[in-house]
């Protein structure tokens, strides 16, 4: 039988298909910092230092109301300890890794919703289930939601956007 050397389009696509279900293989890690309620700084293989950010959710910023108690929580969950992560396939806009992660056996997206320390990210969503623990959360009234108006983060941010663009900067001489 004669083989035939494969196309460089049939190689690429063969590589494809067997590298594919490792694109999001589970990594274990060591959390070393936390930044915010959604942030995660670990250190994983060969000791590469990696900024992860939540997938699906969005904690409050830290000058925002609960903003502090979120990154506690998140803290609580994971500072010192071993994180699993399922990483997603792109990194955000700056350049975090996203992914879902679980500390101890939990997974701490789901959980910083079910303790109304973040929402859930309508935009990135996929796992549907969030919606649940968060309309769980509104009902108790736990973490942000015990407040009378909580501002989701995104609107946050954009507003500080905004005020800061509208500033007059002037100069020094």
């Amino acid at each position: 039988m004669i083989v035939k050397p494969l196309s460089f389009s049939a190689s690429l696509l063969l590589l494809l298909l067997l590298t594919a279900p490792f694109a999001h293989a589970a990594a274990s890690c060591k959390v070393v910092g936390i930044a915010d309620g959604d942030t995660l700084l670990v250190r994983c293989e060969k000791k590469r230092m990696e900024r992860v950010r939540l997938a699906e959710i969005d904690a409050p910023e830290i000058g925002q109301a609960f903003g502090r108690r979120a990154k506690e929580s998140l803290s609580a969950m994971c500072y010192g300890k071993q994180a699993t992560l399922k990483r997603q396939k792109n990194p955000d806009d700056y350049g975090r890794t996203l992914a879902r992660v679980t500390c101890n056996g939990k997974d701490v997206n789901a959980e910083q919703v079910r303790r109304g320390m973040a929402w859930v990210y309508d935009h990135y969503v996929t796992d549907r289930s969030l919606y649940a623990l968060q309309k769980d959360a509104q009902r108790a009234k736990r973490g942000l939601w015990a407040g009378k108006k909580p501002t989701p983060p995104w609107e946050y941010r954009r507003k500080e956007h905004q005020a800061s663009a509208g500033k007059d900067v002037r100069i020094k001489k």
